[in-house]
């Protein structure tokens, strides 16, 4: 058991206020923190706080005993790595628009850069693994996002709405084959337009938009607000238009979003706690200026209209933990809600520890106690790893409420 000094990510648009208001820090902070990593990515590991030597993190713990870190069935099945990456993720402005490769994807696709000789940190690398990437989302906050293409149906009555001619044809072909096959004609098409014709398409679109809302529309309010917001930031990106293709979602603080392999999706406001796959594979299509390669997006996108529904995990209350369900087989994820006082919840929760496990403290303050007599404590934005060989483990409620997520084997 080891307590964990998480690593910020300072993306540009991360919040100056959430992460540093979570962890009682300066706020506003110096600079826009976006990411805080709880995991042993080499990209930014996170910090032992008690480790032999200075400097250790939780990637060179793993490293000098794989077995007794991960166990041996994590070995056999992904290699003497943590499969997973645990996050807070505090977005203040929209990600980019982006997806995630399969696994077969992803290990072909870098291989094939392997064999062009790209740098592993060139700015034109698509896969930087061999990994691919699923993720959950579990929002701590009102969290907006885009994510998975749109009955095609309720699109067209969407881009109806907004009446704005220069959209007819693109109506037209997706009215024409209102399926997967239609939505990537449109998708495409509009991503490859010539950047004379976005320039003047997008802002065709937006005034239309702000002529839908004057008119009173409000069953597409919330996917015209976000088309305008977005254009404001990227008048001339094929994106924004790519945005009225996609759900919009808002999810409330407990709610959660999985996303699998090859669904389109853009993370727009809020904080929230995210679990994925041990992998850093991005392919973008837009609202970025990183880089964008639209052919490989293409390759790897599931056109395939998947509802509200679909994206959201089933959960299952086990004692005290509220467990989310996906396929996953890299993670799991549990929310735990604690009470000092113990009237309205439990005030300690016990777990067994086959596997790597990491809990990451939300709220309050927790106290750590395993079966061998050790013990720690740990406050908002502090994690605690537990390798494999640890003993089982209560973690005690040390404030009046507590809060903490729990990232495991499934």
């Amino acid at each position: 058991m080891k307590l964990l000094a998480g690593v910020i990510r300072p993306y540009a648009w991360g919040s100056r206020t959430a992460l540093a208001q979570m962890r009682g820090a300066q706020s506003p902070s110096p600079h826009p923190e976006a990411e805080l990593w709880f995991g042993a990515h080499p990209a930014s590991p996170a910090g032992v706080t008690d480790a032999p030597a200075e400097g250790d993190d939780l990637l060179a713990l793993i490293d000098s005993d794989p077995e007794a870190a991960l166990g041996p069935t994590v070995i056999e099945e992904f290699g003497p790595r943590l499969p997973y990456l645990l996050k807070i993720l505090a977005a203040e402005e929209p990600l980019s628009l982006q997806a995630h490769p399969s696994s077969e994807q992803a290990a072909q696709g870098f291989a094939r850069e392997n064999a062009a000789g790209l740098r592993f940190d060139a700015a034109d690398r698509n896969y930087r693994d061999a990994w691919h990437k699923p993720e959950l989302v579990v929002a701590l906050t009102e969290f907006d996002a885009l994510a998975g293409f749109r009955n095609p149906e309720e699109t067209l009555d969407l881009l109806r709405s907004l009446q704005v001619a220069a959209l007819d044809p693109y109506l037209g072909l997706l009215a024409g084959q209102p399926d997967a096959t239609g939505l990537r004609a449109v998708f495409t098409t509009w991503l490859t337009l010539p950047d004379s014709v976005i320039g003047a398409l997008v802002p065709e679109v937006l005034d239309g938009a702000v002529r839908c809302l004057e008119r009173g529309e409000s069953r597409f309010a919330l996917e015209l607000r976000s088309l305008l917001e977005l254009g404001e930031t990227y008048p001339t990106d094929p994106g924004v238009l790519a945005s009225l293709l996609l759900n919009r979602l808002r999810l409330q603080p407990g709610e959660a979003l999985y996303l699998s392999a090859g669904n389109l999706h853009a993370y727009l406001h809020g904080t929230a706690v995210e679990l994925m796959a041990n992998s850093d594979n991005v392919l973008r299509g837009g609202l970025t200026p990183k880089h964008i390669d639209v052919p490989e997006l293409l390759r790897v996108l599931d056109f395939t209209p998947v509802s509200l529904q679909a994206l959201t995990p089933q959960t299952r209350t086990v004692g005290a933990e509220h467990v989310y369900l996906t396929p996953a087989p890299e993670f799991r994820l549990s929310r735990v809600v604690l009470d000092g006082t113990g009237l309205r919840h439990a005030s300690s929760v016990s777990f067994d520890v086959p596997g790597p496990q990491i809990i990451a403290v939300l709220s309050g303050r927790v106290r750590v106690s395993t079966t061998d007599g050790r013990e720690l404590f740990a406050s908002a934005c502090d994690a605690v790893w537990f390798a494999h060989s640890d003993p089982g483990v209560v973690v005690h409620a040390a404030s009046a409420n507590a809060e903490f997520v729990r990232a495991c084997m499934p």
